[in-house]
């Protein structure tokens, strides 16, 4: 059976142990689309500057730098990252003070790879939540912060009435405007722009060549929305 990847959201793995790093990483690509791995903690955190990752699945003990380090350098400028840490049964007290950085959850060795997709798939659902992105499926979002189209970890392009647009309908999901509404708004502060029904009906079929089907909706008499799922 085909599974969908996730494309939004990416992860770190950084394990010292080659064996397990290379299975985790491979498990881990049946889920996402982006997996990073680290063979230390400091080629993980370079990792995480230039990669920027959602979640990071750490070991405790690494070479060069290790796990709780690296994480306390994460932690003074982000608190936003999800982090899991990985550790021994005999590394209670190291995993008493990685409490207090701000962690997800932790796993114990050997990890249960049931246990560890629940867990992946609860911060997943998490980040989704808790970031300000309304998702017309679950790889394509609009990020009201930035007022951009991401399909996955790309951007599409828009022209500037085609983000003005979005902008609008996804202001309030599930709402219905009219097309006067919506000229109105595209061309604010142009109050002798006479309204043209063209105008709209071509814009919308521009948009929409650029949305998952059946995302914006023609209401017979009313408008458009959008609707999220």
């Amino acid at each position: 059976m085909k599974i969908n990847k996730i494309k939004d959201i990416s992860i770190l793995l950084a394990e010292d142990e080659t064996e397990l790093r290379e299975t985790l990483s491979e498990y881990l690509q049946i889920f996402f689309s982006r997996v990073y791995t680290a063979a230390c903690g400091n080629e993980a955190y370079d990792i995480y500057k230039q990669k920027r990752p959602n979640i990071i699945l750490t070991d405790i003990y690494m070479p060069n730098l290790d796990g709780l380090d690296m994480i306390a350098k994460i932690r003074k400028d982000d608190q936003e990252t999800k982090i899991i840490v990985i550790s021994a049964h005999s590394e209670q007290e190291k995993l008493l003070k990685a409490i207090k950085l701000h962690l997800e959850t932790y796993l114990i060795k050997p990890i249960k790879t049931d246990v560890l997709k629940q867990v992946l798939f609860d911060t997943v659902e998490l980040i989704r939540k808790t970031t300000n992105r309304t998702y017309i499926n679950d790889t394509t979002y609009w990020d009201n912060d930035t007022n951009t189209l991401w399909t996955g970890s790309k951007e599409i392009k828009l022209r500037k009435m085609e983000n003005l647009l979005l902008k609008l309908l996804f202001s309030q999901p599930n709402h219905c405007f009219s097309a006067e509404e919506i000229f109105k708004f595209l061309h604010e502060g142009k109050e002798k722009k006479e309204f043209s029904m063209h105008a709209i009906t071509s814009l919308m079929k521009r948009i929409r060549t650029k949305l998952p089907d059946n995302t914006i909706h023609n209401i017979y008499g009313s408008g458009y929305k959008i609707t999220p799922m």
